[in-house]
């Protein structure tokens, strides 16, 4: 199940970096080269940083490559390494669900009511703000997982 995960996620994030890249050559192009911006392309622009970043960052969490400050992990040895390991996966579990799932989900939701729209693209913000609760599903997943891993539970 983890490796469809990682595979899914990875593959997602590198698609839309991949669209990222194409959506600026095409900004630069049409502005230098046409004499005329296009009008859409800075704010997709936005939009595909902020679904690559939070994605990119539940890839991270499941690949241990967040950024972390492991000076006092690594001082630490047997129980309380794992209760530091249980406080810490236990603190981003917190964040992740009240911020980012509740939060995103509360947000998702507002915007959808309100029928709010992008400027440009005038699609629904909604859709957008919807890789936040998404993306604290995946870390809620990883930090479990990785605590499980980690402690030999799993």
């Amino acid at each position: 199940m983890r490796q469809k995960i990682d595979r899914f996620l990875g593959a997602a994030v590198a698609l839309l970096m991949g669209i990222m890249v194409i959506n600026v050559l095409w900004q630069v192009a049409s502005r230098y080269l046409l004499g005329s911006p296009s009008v859409f392309t800075d704010e997709l622009a936005n939009y595909l940083l902020i679904w690559v970043g939070l994605l990119g960052a539940a890839y991270a969490s499941g690949k241990k490559m967040h950024l972390a400050i492991d000076l006092l992990p690594n001082k630490l040895e047997g129980a309380k390494k794992k209760r530091l390991s249980l406080l810490i996966t236990a603190i981003v579990i917190l964040f992740a669900i009240t911020v980012m799932v509740i939060g995103g989900a509360r947000l998702v939701y507002l915007t959808l009511l309100l029928e709010q729209l992008s400027p440009s693209l005038q699609i629904p913000l909604g859709f957008i703000y919807l890789v936040i609760p998404v993306s604290g599903l995946f870390i809620i997943y990883y930090s479990i997982s990785n605590y499980l891993t980690d402690n030999g539970t799993n």
